[in-house]
């Protein structure tokens, strides 16, 4: 094994510490993942007070700052629940507060987001430098990996105002172009950047602050979480405004799919689940499809259920699904969905559940052991994604044979294979893709699943293609590792 590396992962969320999206899962499985490949992972967090509240008794400050960015902060020291070690950024008048990361009780952003996370990326670049010593030896990282908007200033404080001479790399991850993190031009003087940084190569982007830009323009890699996004973005369709920086910056640029976690994702060993199965035992999951039933007040049969697990949003193309649902129960099929978001999407299907009792079943929110529980017993799980960087829960349904039907765009594209006649000749395909999200690309994508679903053979065949797919964090942290070291010694 060559030389560890040690490196810093900045992240405004982590599993299983703090969760919004699927950030966390990644986040929080990297350390893991890279492991194996010579990579020793730190976490930074944000101190927030569940992720204060996770740390032991005998977590120690390693660091302080009597003013970072106008406010006193120390760096806590302790470790993931798996063990790999982790940092905590307490400052109590950023993050002490209730209320999600990034929004108050009201659901509107802090206007204060601005400095929490510029603070964070201060901080980090700190700590890569040396910030933290250990008997009086400074404890310096080999490399940084930024994680969105949020912690994408970490790059730019290394590249115009490092805590040392000692040039440290960084890597940013782009998990969603949409948020990227842009305020108002007045922050900038209170960001502790020099005044070369105001600038289109540096943290300025249409007037203002933005965060996002400034990492992507900084970081000697920029990663995505899918190849497919890693090629959407450069187009102005998926590059929301900053498609031309993607394309400069082509040759670093490197999409590297995201995996799942195989022990947390796994009908055989799933204790969420009414009956635990796997690719050789499909005959058990009828016991979850009945649960399934009985949990959402569907009608029991053997036509089937399609599940949804996902924000309510015109992202996810939340939007078409209301204008379906009378043709996906008039084709034989039933709906299990569990979500939240826009209002007005929440209310076409309430109103759409009002119209099929028995056949349509609506959970407004999250439940982690629930969506578990849907994967097991949901017979194809519907995406319909406008776009989509990576996107887990596709991997969650070809895990637990809940075959994926998917827009075709970003990892959805790239994990799922259709169920064409080419793909069917050759053994081979373990879902259904369709182009377009609309009503009639998603209503003839619904019809094709019916159709396959009434051959249980055949369906058979592609649960056990899907069940038999291994999208581990295995090959993904190879990758990143490879990029590491890379970077780390050019």
């Amino acid at each position: 094994m060559s030389t560890t590396l040690r490196v810093l992962s900045v992240a405004s969320e982590a599993v299983p510490l703090v969760k919004t999206g699927g950030l966390a899962d990644v986040a929080g499985a990297l350390p893991a993942a890279l492991a194996p490949h010579g990579v020793e992972t730190t976490t930074l967090l944000p101190g927030y007070p569940s992720v204060l509240g996770a740390l032991g008794p005998r977590t120690k400050a390693v660091h302080s700052w009597p003013s970072l960015l106008g406010t006193s902060a120390r760096l806590l020291a302790g470790a993931l629940p798996d063990g790999h070690p982790l940092l905590v950024l307490d400052a109590p008048a950023l993050y002490a507060r209730e209320g999600l990361p990034y929004t108050d009780a009201a659901g509107l952003d802090w206007a204060d987001n601005w400095q929490r996370f510029a603070a964070l990326g201060r901080a980090a670049a700190d700590i890569a430098g040396g910030a933290v010593t250990k008997r009086g030896k400074s404890q310096p990282f080999d490399l940084v990996h930024a994680h969105d908007w949020q912690a994408a200033l970490a790059p730019a404080y290394l590249r115009f105002a490092p805590f040392t001479d000692r040039h440290t790399p960084s890597v940013v991850t782009i998990h969603n172009m949409a948020f990227q993190g842009w305020f108002d031009p007045g922050v900038f003087p209170q960001l502790g950047l020099p005044d070369t940084a105001w600038s289109l190569d540096g943290v300025e982007y249409h007037g203002g602050l933005g965060m996002l830009k400034a990492g992507l323009a900084s970081a000697d890699a920029i990663t995505t979480v899918s190849p497919t996004y890693a090629r959407e973005i450069r187009s102005s369709a998926f590059g929301m405004g900053l498609e031309g920086l993607i394309v400069e910056r082509g040759a670093q640029v490197h999409g590297i799919l995201n995996g799942i976690d195989a022990d947390v994702w796994n009908p055989a060993t799933d204790k969420a689940l009414a009956a635990r199965y796997s690719h050789r035992s499909l005959d058990k999951r009828r016991a979850n499809k009945r649960a399934l039933e009985a949990e959402f007040g569907l009608d029991e049969g053997d036509g089937p259920i399609f599940i949804v697990v996902t924000r309510l949003t015109w992202q996810k193309g939340m939007d078409v699904l209301p204008e379906v649902l009378d043709h996906l129960v008039g084709i034989g099929g039933r709906l299990a969905l569990l979500g939240s978001g826009d209002a007005a999407i929440e209310r076409a299907l309430h109103e759409g559940a009002a119209r099929h009792p028995g056949r349509v079943g609506i959970r407004i929110g999250y439940d982690e052991a629930l969506s578990h529980r849907m994967q097991a017993g949901g017979d194809a799980i519907l995406i319909p994604s406008r776009f989509e960087p990576c996107g887990l829960t596709q991997l969650y349904g070809l895990a637990y044979g809940c075959l994926p039907v998917v827009a075709r765009t970003g990892g959805l594209a790239d994990t799922v294979i259709d169920a064409n006649p080419a793909a069917l000749a050759a053994g081979c395909a373990t879902g259904v893709q369709f182009d377009g999200v609309n009503y009639d690309a998603l209503a003839a994508a619904l019809t094709r699943t019916v159709q396959l679903h009434a051959s249980p053979p055949l369906w058979q065949r592609l649960q056990k293609n899907a069940m038999r797919c291994d999208f581990s964090w295995s090959a993904s942290g190879h990758a990143y590792a490879e990029l590491y070291r890379m970077l780390a010694t050019a």
